[in-house]
């Protein structure tokens, strides 16, 4: 009696592994036959994160001119709050204002950019997240601001639309 449910007992451990070998082949079947497409490539160190970087630093120096170096003659620019598009020229005149409302002001990169060199296109585009901050000359406030900002390049390496998402308004509050 003893042998015949040793005996039972080897073809239950059997069956049971040969279920679960059979039952993870065909999970893994599953899994890889998933039609997978690519849609781009996702950059974390590429020239055009250093031109978005560029623009930072211009704006803080308050170094019009090498800003529009950084933009096609064509490049429009928008906030959230904005109705529509602006030329850059324009954008860089507002950005200038910033400097007759506030003191001490900042702008830092929260985490790191990457380049989105997307097939669709041959769309080209760096995203990066920010926090601007200044101190309002006329209350003593600090306004703080963080954003995303969306940058996109045409064939020439020059950015040609930039949008930015954030709490902007909070900026004309003082």
């Amino acid at each position: 009696m003893k042998s015949i449910s040793c005996w039972l007992n080897q073809i239950f451990i059997k069956m049971k592994k040969f279920i679960l070998s059979l039952s993870l082949f065909l999970i893994g079947i599953v899994c890889f036959s998933q039609d997978v497409e690519k849609n781009g490539t996702i950059y974390i160190k590429h020239p055009y994160i250093d031109v978005v970087n560029n623009t930072s630093k211009a704006y803080l120096a308050k170094d019009d001119a090498a800003n529009m170096k950084l933009y096609a003659d064509t490049a429009k620019w928008w906030a959230s709050g904005m109705g529509k598009a602006i030329s850059i020229a324009d954008a860089i005149k507002q950005w200038d204002n910033d400097f007759d409302t506030y003191d001490d002001i900042k702008v830092n990169p929260v985490g790191y950019p990457d380049y989105l060199n997307y097939l669709d296109k041959d769309q080209k585009v760096v995203q990066s997240w920010w926090h601007w901050s200044g101190k309002s000359k006329k209350t003593g406030a600090i306004v703080n601001i963080d954003f995303v900002q969306f940058d996109n390049f045409n064939k020439d390496g020059k950015i040609d639309f930039e949008s930015s998402y954030g709490n902007f308004p909070d900026m004309s509050k003082n």
